[in-house]
């Protein structure tokens, strides 16, 4: 609780406690504590409406800074105690006008001192004056008849608070274990009840809160003590994943954050902060692979690299007009729909690549897992984004060199689609270890590349097909009775279909689902490239990739295992 989350908000706390004036620290106190009664859970807000909020001044500083509704109200309540402290401790004899202390304000409304502390965050501001040479929490007569006046009904429910009879006590009890039982939380339940009673919602926490530190063994909400293991964090964020999931495909089936919460023993907060934890674990665990330049470090040149490259309108604009030529097949045309690059157009986009690399490896390591904020999640997401775009672009503007490469190379009987999709492979790890600062043209280093994977994979597929490939006279050989009933025949079929799961199972979860999709091996019909790119969120070139690379994995592994592949 003593240390701030976030880094303004600690920069801003310590500017005023040092700087402002006393009375002027008071007041801004007194807002802090007006802004900690409105945030809520689960909501951004900008850093500069809350300074303003605070200090009545319009901060140009941290202009894109949006803070966490959790994490904001837990740094303006160190802002509070902060400030609050460092103001002088006025003797309650000297005071301008009269002072209540924290128990006469108590003894007078008949409330707890914990029901004061809400109230302050509702308004009602103090002071901190010495009495009998002790320093502590004062009010001044007249903050307290307006704080009267402008929530009487809130202070006259806390009048009541105390006179709960045991009868409503066991009916709150009571109706509290059925709502739980249907799945709600402790907030949820506190409200509704407090709704039908007519009470404070404190009231109704408070009566049940007594219940369970009473009676542990029965306990309406248990707190769950000691951290969370890593396989429950990992059930919590998978979880999570799932309920966004359902909430983009328009199906909420999936649990609720509330759900969770009551599941675990744990808070909304705590299920929050576990979300991100997982995920910036698993961000962080990602590598980032690129080519280092001194220029990275230079603040000066920031700006130059991150601007669109150089003839960018007139890229776009051979892009809408591109139209491969006559000869070129049908499933090749996709090839000629990016213009070719200039050597200054390559240059500036194997830098801004590379730079913003540099930036996300740099984020990571700023990044620790157990205080991740969302900010910084969603900054690692924005940064992967722009260099996925950057990199899609100097992938779809080479892909030519491939198919050149691959017809050179084309032998008789050979499907070209093959050789495409394993030089395909070669340019996209060509993207990545391509070191702009040389001076070379891209498609140079890329054409070498490409060539010594071919040299290398072409020899390896001949030898697997002489290997392994059956001949015809040996085939009618081996049938010489091809009559069989219904029964053999959904015996083989059942059969096919073990050996071919099987051989699935080698595979990784996305590329086992794009050939299930794409052959219909789940009884399903089959799919288009187009429409398994929508599924996954990616370009059907992309989907026709997985879908060779993995149907070449199934025939390596079903030579292994000596079975036929699909």
């Amino acid at each position: 609780m003593s240390v701030f989350n976030c880094q303004a908000l600690k920069e801003l706390t310590e500017q005023q406690t040092r700087y402002a004036p006393p009375a002027r620290r008071q007041e801004q106190v007194a807002r802090a504590e007006k802004l900690l009664g409105e945030i809520e859970s689960g909501k951004p807000y900008p850093y500069q409406y809350v300074c303003f909020r605070v200090t009545e001044y319009r901060s140009a500083a941290h202009p894109d800074l949006l803070i966490p509704g959790d994490d904001l109200r837990h740094d303006l309540t160190l802002f509070i105690r902060r400030v609050e402290r460092s103001v002088p401790a006025v003797p309650i004899e000297q005071a301008v006008e009269p002072v209540l202390t924290l128990g006469q304000v108590s003894r007078q409304f008949r409330v707890s001192t914990k029901t004061i502390s809400r109230w302050r965050v509702r308004g009602l501001a103090a002071r901190r004056v010495k009495v009998n040479g002790r320093s502590q929490l004062g009010f001044p007569r007249s903050v307290v008849e307006k704080f009267i006046a402008d929530h009487g009904e809130l202070v006259e429910k806390g009048a009541r608070f105390s006179h709960l009879t045991d009868g409503e006590k066991d009916d709150i009890l009571k109706t509290a274990r059925e709502m739980r039982n249907s799945g709600a939380t402790l907030t949820d339940v506190s409200k509704r009840i407090a709704a039908r009673l007519g009470r404070s919602p404190e009231a109704v926490r408070y009566t049940i809160k007594n219940f369970d530190r009473a009676h542990p063994d029965h306990a309406l909400f248990p707190t769950a003590g000691g951290p969370l293991s890593a396989t429950t964090k990992e059930q919590i964020y998978n979880a999570k994943r799932k309920m966004d999931l359902d909430k983009k495909n328009a199906k909420p089936t999936g649990d609720t954050v509330n759900t969770l919460a009551t599941r675990f023993g744990r808070t909304r907060s705590s299920m929050y902060r576990v979300v991100n934890e997982v995920r910036a674990k698993e961000l962080i665990k990602q590598t980032v692979d690129y080519i280092y330049n001194p220029d990275f470090d230079d603040a000066a040149k920031t700006a130059g690299m991150l601007t669109e490259m150089p003839g960018k309108a007139e890229f776009e604009a051979k892009r809408r007009v591109m139209q491969p030529p006559k000869d070129v097949p049908p499933q090749m045309a996709h090839l000629y729909e990016w213009p070719l690059l200039t050597k200054d157009q390559e240059q500036h986009m194997f830098r801004k690549m590379n730079y913003l690399k540099h930036r996300l490896h740099k984020l990571k390591q700023g990044i620790d897992p157990a205080r991740a904020r969302v900010t910084e999640l969603q900054e690692v997401e924005e940064l992967r984004e722009e260099i996925k775009a950057v990199r899609d672009v100097l992938i779809n503007c080479n892909q030519r060199l491939v198919y050149a490469q691959a017809k050179q190379r084309l032998a008789l009987g050979e499907s070209i689609d093959d050789l495409v999709s394993d030089g395909n492979l070669s340019l996209m790890r060509a993207v990545e270890k391509f070191d702009y600062a040389r001076g070379f043209k891209f498609s140079t280093y890329a054409t070498w590349s490409i060539m010594k994977n071919f040299a290398r994979s072409i020899p390896d597929e001949k030898t697997h097909k002489q290997r392994y490939m059956t001949g015809h006279d040996d085939l009618f050989e081996a049938r010489a009775d091809v009559r069989t009933d219904e029964q053999e025949v959904l015996a083989m079929a059942d059969a096919a279909r073990a050996r071919v799961s099987r051989l699935l199972d080698h595979l990784d979860p996305r590329t086992r689902e794009v050939i299930r999709m794409r052959t219909g091996l789940d009884g399903s019909q089959e799919m288009t490239l187009e429409q398994i790119g929508q599924h996954f969120g990616i370009t059907k070139e992309r989907v026709r990739q997985i879908n060779v690379r993995g149907m070449k994995q199934l025939r390596e592994w079903a030579a292994k295992e000596n079975v036929e592949a699909p």
